[in-house]
């Protein structure tokens, strides 16, 4: 998953975060394992239709929705009860505690493995949480999503011609498929190589300099950016070439395209990814090469001719029944009503899938845990979604807008939390402004975990994308982004990246914000 982070301000409750810019935050001492928000969310809490204007809901009538505004102007509508209050505290201490959330994804990761889409681990893994979801006692449904099945084959690289090559030898070159490469021949593919930095520079050349030839292109993934805090900023920029690359070389005769990783380790470790292929240009295999690799490549290319051979070998089997795992905890006074907790269930093959996004999925199975564990009355029903598809085509978010756009106006509030494990600084919100105002109580019950910052921003997550065009108010966890691209999308994507303190802030976190949006006492402005 991936989005470019487009905050819009930050409001900060507390003054011990108030010299502190939100993305340059975090705990040193506790800043040696990956950490992100890339994807980022936004959240939103509301005032009565007095304030804001409109309701977000028809009239009901429930007591809540459709409540007479105050006769004095003057009055400020109450948004959170004391009894909410003091639950919201109860759920975080409880979350502090709790290790559900790290067995959870320790399940995932380790037990059932990497789950890309049409796998058996990805069905083993609906199956598997459907079935806790139940122990829970919610309310759990299987919807039917078609989704791609892509398999990784062999995927190998040489240098067979450079500038001072000893006689007789070559030199191995580290790459991966991208997700949704076509293969090779079976012999692979043996052709000059030639490197740009960018997709100006390409365009810079004529079609002959590029024909018949392999095009690296070398834009490096911008890590004095991301250490700055900003690592979504620094994807974003980059991960247009994994994308768009391909199709940008085969219009010009290329054979294959080749892109630097994107992402900070220089481990010599490749980053998958999805690529996207156009109508109308030929299909290329598509691969990227390490960050080591990319440079040596550049070095010899630049020194004189410099031949490559590569074989890749991917399937692109026929589409597989799959599912998005639903699961409700009914409201008490609103059933009808929905907030959404959520994250991806399905992950790339590379890695286990641990923070993109078991740990999202379990932060999400965490909130149905602790509010059952306390014995918690929600007025809204909290719907838990683990998402499938969302890798490779996120065909489970489309299938549910088809499956559920009629019960859009319904959505009271969404989450996705699909930026790994690190340690959370607060809520970004997609909402209103007026909404910081609103959530001050709820960021302060957060502060004593130093996650009391509330961040406007312009979008949450790919999954939730099409109900967040609904306007309906969307939120998930701050996080400090400035490792996770080392491990995203890699081998290295494993359990031991996870912190289980900071796996359970961000479950407090979530747990805190959307059991706050269930029970608000008053309805949503849009």
């Amino acid at each position: 998953m991936w989005s470019q982070i487009q905050g819009r301000d930050s409001a900060r409750p507390s003054s011990s975060t108030e010299d502190l810019p939100w993305r340059e935050l975090a705990r040193d001492s506790e800043m040696r394992r990956p950490a992100l928000c890339f994807k980022i969310h936004g959240l939103a809490i509301a005032m009565v239709a007095t304030i804001a204007g409109r309701s977000a809901f028809p009239q009901s009538p429930h007591p809540e929705a459709s409540s007479s505004p105050s006769a004095s102007p003057s009055a400020t509508p109450i948004v959170f009860s004391e009894r909410t209050l003091a639950d919201l505290k109860r759920l975080r201490e409880a979350a502090l505690t709790s290790d559900y959330a790290f067995k959870q994804v320790a399940h995932l990761a380790n037990n059932i493995g990497p789950r890309l889409s049409g796998s058996i681990q990805a069905a083993q893994a609906v199956e598997y949480v459907a079935g806790e979801m139940k122990s829970l006692g919610c309310e759990v449904q299987l919807e039917k999503v078609m989704v791609p099945h892509w398999v990784r084959g062999i995927e190998t690289a040489e240098l067979t011609q450079f500038p001072g090559q000893a006689a007789g030898t070559t030199q191995k070159v580290v790459l991966c498929a991208l997700g949704g490469s076509v293969a090779t021949p079976p012999e692979g593919i043996t052709a000059d190589t030639i490197r740009v930095r960018d997709f100006d520079e390409l365009e810079s050349l004529r079609p002959e300099k590029v024909s018949g030839k392999i095009v690296l292109f070398n834009h490096a993934f911008d890590k004095q950016m991301a250490a700055q805090g900003h690592a979504g900023d620094a994807y974003g920029q980059a991960v247009v070439y994994r994308s768009d690359a391909p199709v940008a070389a085969a219009k010009l005769g290329a054979v294959a395209c080749l892109i630097r990783s994107v992402g900070g380790a220089e481990c010599r470790i490749p980053h998958t990814g999805q690529t996207n292929y156009k109508d109308g240009v030929p299909k290329i295999p598509a691969a990227a090469v390490t960050a080591e690799d990319a440079d040596l490549i550049t070095y010899l290319v630049d020194q004189g001719p410099t031949r490559m051979h590569v074989v890749l070998k991917p399937q692109i089997l026929p589409d597989v029944e799959s599912a998005n795992v639903i699961a409700d905890l009914k409201g008490s006074e609103h059933p009808e009503q929905v907030v959404i907790v959520s994250g991806h269930l399905d992950s790339w093959d590379l890695g286990t899938g641990a923070i993109d996004d078991g740990a999202g999925v379990a932060v999400a199975m965490e909130t149905a845990h602790l509010i059952q564990q306390l014995n918690l009355k929600p007025k809204r029903t909290i719907r838990m979604i683990a998402w499938m598809n969302e890798e490779n085509g996120t065909r489970g978010s489309k299938q549910y807008e088809k499956d559920h756009a009629s019960e859009f106006p319904n959505h009271f509030a969404i989450n996705e939390t699909d930026g790994g494990a690190g340690h959370p600084i607060g809520l970004n919100l997609k909402a209103k402004p007026e909404v910081k105002k609103i959530l001050e109580p709820v960021a302060k019950i957060l502060e004593m975990i130093g996650a009391g910052t509330l961040n406007l921003a312009e979008h949450v997550g790919a999954d939730t994308d099409p109900i967040e065009k609904a306007d309906i108010p969307a939120f998930s966890p701050m996080q400090d982004n400035r490792f996770y691209f080392n491990y995203h999308h890699t081998a290295a994507d494993t359990l031991d990246k996870i912190v289980p303190r900071e796996l359970q802030e961000n479950a407090a976190v979530v747990a805190v914000a959307a059991y706050a949006f269930a029970s608000a006492e008053q309805p949503l402005p849009r």
